[in-house]
């Protein structure tokens, strides 16, 4: 049997395309069509072609499979989803990590690519470089599970607000330029008040100026973050049942001001009230108490927070749910089905549930899905995949293992 083998970890690099490419048909579906990789993670040279479809990878743990899958996610938001430092992206014996994809947007193939140096960081698509971060992340779409993910339910509430802004930047162009300008008043309006009464005495109107515009940014937030949850919860419960036989899942968005259904229309307006309650805790505090950069939501069963009463197991599928149920979301927004990376999905999960989470994954997704043991995938799956063995630096394909 002929291996086509190529080198993972230094050497040669030898690019591996499958036996018999199956033609990629126009679903409206984004693909990554090729990868490749230079000094990233334990990758110095790598160039790989993927299925269309589903692209499994396995081998044992320490080889490189969440690696692959981090250089894709990487490719499409320019950082890890672990919150790591970019320079740790770059192999210990580098100076530069580089990340380039062929990208296949229903008819349209776009090369993107991420190179990521000690002091700079460099975008391009189609070889231009591309200067505002809010124009490439929102070329390529991605979802990924791994799992780490469970810190959306046992972590802080920055974790969630941190999930809501890199989801919605990925398909609302001008949520991040809304975000950021919110930051920045925010920190404006905080340095004000630390020393409010010496700072209003010099500049009366700057405060109001300030206030006035983190109200307008922010209710912009609200609307974006109210809608996205609330289209959520359209398709998770049905894919928590389907997965659990568990009814009434549900995300519960929490706002830091109070806003029911019939008050939508008057978001600017609460939130001004509420500032202004608060205006003397504000002061006493030296910091601004209700905004965006206090929202929460959490993980309900039947009126239940997960996170309190949920087992693990339960909090671990509420999660993929979560991610599943962004998918008709990103096909609604941006035309296109998003990359779905799942790394470690299948474990804790029965047979019962692979095979349940397995039907979302199989039609109009490109999808990748780590793991170290094939026996846990059905059958059908493996023989429609395209499967990559990664062992001591070497990867092989289907047909070659």
């Amino acid at each position: 049997m002929c291996y086509n083998v190529f080198i993972g970890i230094g050497g040669n690099t030898y690019n591996i395309t499958p036996k018999k490419p199956r033609k990629i048909r126009n679903e409206e579906k984004m693909i990554l069509k090729e990868l490749k990789i230079t000094n990233f993670r334990n990758y110095n040279n790598l160039t790989i072609s993927f299925n269309p479809d589903i692209n499994i990878i396995y081998g044992d743990n320490g080889e490189g499979k969440t690696n692959l899958l981090e250089s894709i996610y990487v490719l499409a938001m320019t950082k890890s989803h672990k919150l790591l430092i970019d320079n740790h992206l770059i192999n210990s014996s580098s100076k530069f990590a580089r990340v380039e994809g062929k990208i296949l947007d229903e008819i349209m193939t776009s090369n993107m690519e991420v190179i990521i140096e000690p002091k700079k960081k460099q975008l391009k698509i189609d070889g231009d470089y591309i200067s505002k971060i809010n124009k490439y992340i929102t070329k390529m779409s991605v979802i990924i599970f791994y799992p780490e993910d469970l810190e959306l339910i046992k972590g802080s509430p920055m974790e969630r607000r941190r999930y809501l802004n890199i989801q919605l930047s990925q398909i609302h162009p001008n949520y991040l330029n809304i975000l950021n300008d919110y930051n920045k008043i925010l920190k404006q309006r905080n340095e004000f008040l630390k020393n409010y009464d010496r700072n209003k005495q010099s500049d009366s109107n700057f405060f109001d100026i300030v206030t006035n515009t983190l109200i307008e940014k922010g209710t912009k937030l609200y609307q974006y973050r109210e809608n996205y949850i609330k289209n959520i919860n359209q398709n998770i419960s049905d894919i928590y049942y389907s997965i659990m036989n568990i009814k009434k899942f549900n995300i519960l968005y929490k706002p830091s001001i109070n806003i029911d259904d019939y008050e939508k229309n008057r978001i600017s307006k609460i939130f001004e009230e509420e500032l202004n309650r608060n205006h003397d805790s504000e002061i006493k505090l030296g910091i601004t108490l209700v905004g965006p950069h206090r929202d929460d939501f959490d993980f309900m069963i039947d009126n239940q927070n997960l996170k309190i009463y949920g087992s693990q197991g339960q909090q671990r599928v509420a999660v993929l749910s979560l991610k599943l149920s962004e998918i008709p979301i990103f096909k609604s927004y941006k035309n296109s089905y998003p990359i779905l990376l799942l790394d470690d999905v299948f474990s804790e999960l029965d047979d019962n549930k692979k095979n349940n989470l397995l039907k979302y994954i199989v039609n109009n997704i490109q999808t990748f899905i780590t793991t170290t043991d094939l026996k846990s995938i059905n059958q059908d799956i493996l023989k429609k995949a395209n499967i990559i063995k990664i062992k001591n630096g070497k990867i092989m394909q289907k047909g070659d293992i």
